[in-house]
């Protein structure tokens, strides 16, 4: 049950990217759902291998290039998906801080637990 709410979080958090970043553009809740599953796919799949192909890159830029590889990773799921669009790497870059970030927030909201 979890997972699904994650999973829709996910998606709303994606649908308010555009609002925000203006080279984002996604044609509705159905796409922000594929590109939701998509991104997750994408995250535990590939990025874990790009992350140890960069790690001398990544320790050299003391981890700012992770903001690089999660930009890439939101520039192929666009990629995967038609009404998905992402303007650039820039664009993917700043678009998967957003949704990161609404993610965050809304799963921090509606699913913490209460603490006694």
């Amino acid at each position: 049950m979890r997972l699904l709410a994650l999973w829709l979080i996910n998606a709303i958090a994606l649908l308010a990217c555009p609002y925000v970043v203006p080279s984002i553009h996604i044609d509705g809740f159905a796409t922000a759902l594929g590109a939701a599953l998509v991104l997750g796919l994408i995250n535990t799949v590939i990025r874990p291998v790009l992350l140890l192909l960069t790690l001398p890159v990544t320790l050299l830029t003391l981890g700012l290039f992770i903001f690089v590889i999660n930009g890439m990773m939101f520039l192929l799921a666009a990629w995967f998906l038609n009404g998905f669009v992402v303007g650039g790497i820039w664009t993917g870059i700043f678009g998967s801080m957003v949704a990161s970030l609404i993610s965050w927030l809304l799963t921090r909201l509606l699913l913490s637990s209460p603490r006694s």
